[in-house]
């Protein structure tokens, strides 16, 4: 692990099944790369999200984000257009862009998010809780929403629509 002090010149390996583990909104996710071990340029997370999981439409102010589904299936909007996910398929999503998805299919999807710069994995960590195990949390609390949506513009969040 590097500090925030890390340049773009200095590597970063995170092993199978490393990374800092948090449950927030109901997901599991996992500090692939946090934004300070990059120089700020991105951050990635692993994330296992349950089928039914939808957060509401939103638009990230700061970062561009790239998701790659690894397993389970979900339907993304991303401005007007509605894409079906597969394993092995990927949405790239410009800052600005109104989007968001259902976890679709029996079992839950696990996929990459890339955000470019990184930093938005620091809400997870600010509103979640270290992960209590290996599977996933219970569903979000009202508490856990409203915290939330409390502090999503600091981190250049808007909610713009239900999921």
């Amino acid at each position: 692990m590097t500090s925030d002090s890390a340049t773009s010149q200095t590597p970063v390996f995170t092993p199978a099944g490393g990374g800092t583990v948090v449950w927030s909104m109901g997901n599991r996710f996992t500090f692939k790369l946090r934004a300070g071990e990059s120089a700020h340029a991105l951050g990635l997370l692993e994330v296992v999200a349950p089928v039914g999981s939808a957060p509401p439409l939103h638009v990230h102010h700061r970062e561009a984000e790239v998701f790659v589904l690894l397993e389970g299936s979900m339907l993304y909007q991303a401005g007007d257009a509605m894409y079906e996910l597969t394993p092995g398929s990927s949405i790239y999503l410009p800052v600005g862009v109104r989007h968001g998805f259902r976890v679709t299919g029996p079992s839950p999807a696990r996929f990459l998010a890339l955000t470019l710069p990184g930093g938005i994995e620091d809400l997870y960590e600010e509103i979640g809780r270290p992960a209590g195990g290996p599977g996933l949390p219970e569903p979000p609390t009202q508490e856990e929403i409203a915290a939330w949506l409390a502090v999503n513009t600091k981190y250049g969040l808007e909610v713009v629509g239900p999921p």
